[in-house]
């Protein structure tokens, strides 16, 4: 069993959770309270020096990026013929560019806008939300094609991404505009393992301050 540091409310650690019960892994789940400071102990600094969660320890192994964390899952325990990160390299390149869209686009445009709110208590910013609103439509050409972001099959981009949305729509966004996006979503709460515990997590987000 690998040991999991993390928060329900982040989007992150659930993407993490998604894929492992998608591969089949059982997660020794350490709550982590950043609010109280948790992740400045010693013990968890000398562990991830980065105090940053999700935090995912397999043996002498430690994973601070949930998306690395995403593809060791797949590739240490999915099977060989696995499609959550498919062996292809063409297939597997598509993928790798949904994964850091979500990581360098989506889910940093989403926590420019929402983040100042929830923990600050700032008023919305236009600019901001255009931002995130942009980087939306971009996944709605994403999906314009094919059923999940990067083919005919669920992966763990899709996870990824699913996680982010998951607490945006918590925080009020809507996704109707974006008519690929919004049939990929209900898909993905449909049929994407975890899908269920990854949206009542996101509820938890709004607790955070």
């Amino acid at each position: 069993m690998l040991d999991f540091y993390y928060l329900p409310g982040s989007a992150p650690c659930r993407a993490v959770q998604m894929v492992a019960e998608a591969v089949h892994v059982k997660l020794n789940l350490k709550y982590l309270d950043l609010m109280a400071g948790a992740h400045r102990s010693p013990q968890f600094t000398k562990l991830n020096p980065q105090r940053t969660i999700p935090t995912l320890v397999d043996g002498s192994l430690v994973l601070s990026e949930s998306r690395a964390a995403l593809i060791y899952l797949c590739d240490q325990y999915g099977d060989e013929d696995n499609d959550w990160y498919p062996r292809d390299t063409i297939q597997r390149a598509i993928v790798n560019q949904r994964l850091f869209f979500d990581a360098c686009v989506l889910y940093p445009r989403f926590a420019d806008f929402y983040h100042p709110q929830v923990f600050g208590n700032a008023a919305p910013d236009g600019r901001k939300r255009l931002a995130f609103e942009k980087a939306v439509e971009l996944l709605n050409i994403f999906l314009s094609e094919h059923e999940f972001v990067a083919g005919s099959k669920m992966t763990i981009a899709d996870i990824s991404l699913f996680a982010t949305l998951a607490t945006a729509c918590t925080l009020g966004f809507i996704l109707r505009p974006y008519v690929h996006v919004d049939r990929w979503y209900v898909a993905m709460v449909a049929s994407c393992p975890g899908a269920q515990a990854n949206v009542s997590g996101a509820k938890e987000f709004l607790t955070y301050k």
